[in-house]
């Protein structure tokens, strides 16, 4: 059975930030992740990971302006350093919280502006953070995103990561692979997971119901099938569950919700 992280910025949001911790940890789960945690004390999520036995699998580097409409920074010419900086703060929350990979987002490409040199810019912020990274014990992640929900967003597709990726050659820079993303850009998920898990290049795995983004259980998407080939294929990275609940905001809600997720046998919670 695959390992599920729960999303604290998508999950438990009838809950403060900080109260989400100890709700995931009740309902099961043993790791966490969460996109921009910046707004929190370092010191406060480190005390309820020890607290509820949790750990922390990733955060997202700072995006730039998000109520402006920024997406990440990472493709943008002039805005090197502010990306860089931005990694730099995300290494030194990841060794605080020991969360082991960082995303950093591409960014929306700007209108008129040659992707050749978009690209260019990406590869070199995406090398100057891989080495970062390294140095600090840390994956850094790339994540394609569909175009209905980030429309002009500068990384959309599996097969152009996975050769981003191989171009920039650093061993610790790896693959996001959000099946919700995959399913609404490309489709054919299944053919996606058996071609690119193998690889060692996928660093990390996300779900959520397609086409509205709620529990696993809605939507177009097999995910009982999916998560037995994960299985099959070995994957023996975490899942984060990077869904809004349809009950979201309830009390409650977010756990009312979590019948899509298999349950370990009494064996294996045993050991």
């Amino acid at each position: 059975m695959p390992r599920f992280a729960a999303n604290l910025t998508t999950m438990y949001g009838e809950l403060p930030f900080l109260e989400r911790f100890g709700a995931a940890a009740a309902d099961g789960f043993d790791a966490v992740e969460a996109q921009f945690p910046y707004d929190h004390p370092a010191a406060e999520m480190v005390a309820r990971l020890a607290q509820h036995g949790l750990q922390q699998v990733l955060i997202n580097a700072p995006a730039g302006d998000w109520a402006a409409g920024e997406r990440g920074l990472a493709c943008l010419p002039g805005r090197e350093a502010e990306c860089r900086e931005g990694v730099e703060r995300a290494l030194l929350l990841a060794e605080a919280l020991a969360c082991p990979r960082v995303h950093l987002l591409a960014g929306v490409a700007p209108a008129g502006e040659p992707r050749s040199r978009l690209l260019d810019t990406y590869l070199a912020n995406l090398e100057h953070g891989a080495r970062l990274a390294a140095g600090a014990g840390r994956e850094l992640l790339i994540e394609p995103i569909n175009a209905r929900e980030m429309p002009g967003y500068f990384l959309q597709r599996q097969a152009e990561a996975h050769e981003i990726v191989q171009r920039v050659g650093a061993p610790n820079l790896k693959v996001q692979m959000d099946l919700y993303h995959l399913q609404v850009s490309e489709g054919d998920v299944a053919t996606k997971l058996r071609l690119y898990l193998p690889t060692g290049r996928v660093g990390h795995l996300q779900i959520a119901g397609v086409p509205e983004r709620q529990e696993p259980d809605i939507g177009e998407l097999n995910h009982a099938y999916l998560f037995d080939l994960i299985d099959e294929l070995g994957w023996p990275g975490w899942v984060g569950c990077e869904y809004r609940p349809r009950r979201g905001g309830e009390p409650g809600g977010t756990s009312s919700g979590l019948g899509w997720r298999p349950r370990r046998s009494p064996a294996a919670e045993r050991g």
